[in-house]
């Protein structure tokens, strides 16, 4: 039974559900592989997109990301800290997981996208791929030069990589030598629109149906009912469990479903930029509108690519907390290119299987 090991970095959600979209692809096509998922993130979001069988999990930490309060607010501070960390202890992170895929026999690593797993597969002599929009370096370069030795050290463990799926909404990611770009990945809904309505008793149109989505990290500052009250007509989805018990609220208990999975009644998305949430509104033919994002260069490439492919509204921060929520009185605003092709999960998981295969 071949053997394949995802390696998935610990900085929200996003990252997770979509190496877990295309490996829930992958072990369609290959009936006898067997996936080991490398992360912290929560077990119950991966088995989301994942099934039960032929899936083991390693609680592993690679990488942080970026330390984080909310979905907005980034402590540079104690990212800067933790990555020194890492940097200088990376030796130690690496030994356990070296003596496991030796003893294991993994075939390929696979990763979203932790730079470190480059020297891991490096170690035990096998190929590395990677997937991603950007790397750490990208995000972390414009922070300064106390972020500038950090940025070069990531570099060069991305020039390590195998293999690059670049995916869209991305920078150049110049670092990686052997890119190949691909289409969009995403989840696949588990119900129809008529059996989503018909399980939690909804009426409301899909052009009046809205779902809020701001990332695993949420964001505490969402003005839900004084927002939510002047729209007594429109119904509003979200996973927030922190959220208030509003009559036009719907608060999805279910951790078997996923934004995805709302998003066939909806007729726009309202979200924080990332990647995750903006490709499967983009594969779902949903509207997306977004808060700006400061500091996390990201945010642009994904705001631009938004404004490229997607139906799409860009919201002032202050009245959108403040609980003015008229832009959705407001059309969206039109695309101004084509669709973005939708293969990645397919390209991705075909390529692994051709390896793979005897």
């Amino acid at each position: 039974m071949p053997k394949l090991y995802l390696a998935i970095t610990n900085h929200g959600f996003g990252h997770a559900t979509r190496a877990a979209s295309v490996a829930a692809t992958l072990l369609q096509c290959c009936p006898d592989l067997h996936i080991i998922v490398a992360t912290t993130a929560p077990q119950w979001l991966l088995q989301s997109y994942l099934p039960t069988e032929r899936v083991s999990y390693r609680a592993v930490s690679f990488d942080i990301g970026v330390l984080q309060s909310d979905s907005l607010t980034m402590d540079k501070s104690a990212t800067l800290e933790k990555l020194t960390w890492i940097r200088g202890h990376q030796d130690e992170i690496l030994a356990p997981e070296i003596e496991f895929l030796q003893r294991t026999g993994v075939d390929l690593i696979l990763a979203d996208i932790p730079p470190l797993v480059t020297q891991l597969a490096k170690a035990v002599d096998i190929p590395c791929w990677m997937m991603s929009n950007f790397g750490w370096d990208f995000i972390y370069r414009p922070w300064g030069s106390e972020f500038e030795a950090i940025a070069d050290w990531i570099a060069e463990c991305f020039g390590d990589c195998d293999r690059m799926f670049r995916l869209p909404f991305h920078e150049p990611m110049v670092a990686f030598a052997n890119i190949t770009d691909v289409g969009l990945t995403g989840g696949t809904p588990k119900l129809t629109a008529t059996a989503l309505r018909d399980r939690y008793g909804l009426t409301a149109p899909n052009e009046r149906t809205v779902l809020l989505t701001f990332g695993g990290l949420g964001l505490a500052q969402i003005p839900y009912e004084k927002a939510l009250q002047a729209y007594p007509d429109w119904q509003f989805l979200t996973f927030d469990r922190q959220a208030p018990d509003l009559p036009n609220l719907l608060k999805v208990q279910d951790r078997t479903l996923r934004p995805v999975d709302m998003m066939v009644i909806c007729d726009r998305v309202v979200s924080k930029p990332g990647y995750s949430t903006f490709a499967e509104a983009c594969r779902m033919g949903c509207g997306i509108v977004t808060l700006p994002r400061q500091g996390f260069a990201e945010a642009q490439l994904l705001l631009d690519g938004m404004q490229r492919h997607a139906h799409h509204q860009i919201l002032k921060s202050d009245a959108f907390f403040e609980g003015d929520w008229s832009f959705l009185e407001q059309p969206l605003s039109s695309p101004m290119a084509n669709p973005l092709p939708q293969d990645g999960n397919d390209i991705i998981a075909n390529a692994i299987s051709t390896y793979l295969s005897p």
